[in-house]
């Protein structure tokens, strides 16, 4: 069973930086989609960006591209999102998700991720 947990959320003046970090583990596969979602309240959950550990492809909305940036570490264990000059649209809450599959232009489904996080507060202000 896929467990996620995020960290690193806060709050900061706009165009400050911070960087989430979420840590998996109970994964059998070799390959995986991680994604970035958020939710600001009253609102939908939208997807920020994701990462395919198959190939290192990466997906982006347009509202963070250039921002924000989305890796791998400690050996796929963990998934990071650098988000850099933020506003105060960022604010919202962040979940880590993960899927198996390569989700090409699906990846901003929340409907194809069945593993969450429990979420991480961003407060931009």
């Amino acid at each position: 069973h896929v467990q996620l947990v995020e960290s690193g959320g806060g709050s900061v003046q706009p165009g400050g930086s911070l960087r989430l970090s979420c840590t998996a583990s109970g994964y059998t596969y070799s390959s995986y989609c991680w994604g970035w979602f958020h939710q600001a309240p009253g609102k939908e959950r939208e997807a920020v960006a994701a990462i395919y550990t198959g190939g290192g492809s990466t997906f982006y909305d347009d509202s963070v591209k250039g921002r924000f940036t989305i890796s791998l570490a400690d050996g796929r264990d963990t998934v990071d999102l650098q988000m850099t000059d933020l506003k105060p649209e960022d604010t919202a809450m962040y979940y880590c998700a993960a899927q198996r599959l390569y989700p090409g232009v699906r990846w901003r489904m929340s409907e194809e991720f069945p593993y969450w996080g429990q979420g991480t507060q961003v407060t931009v202000s």
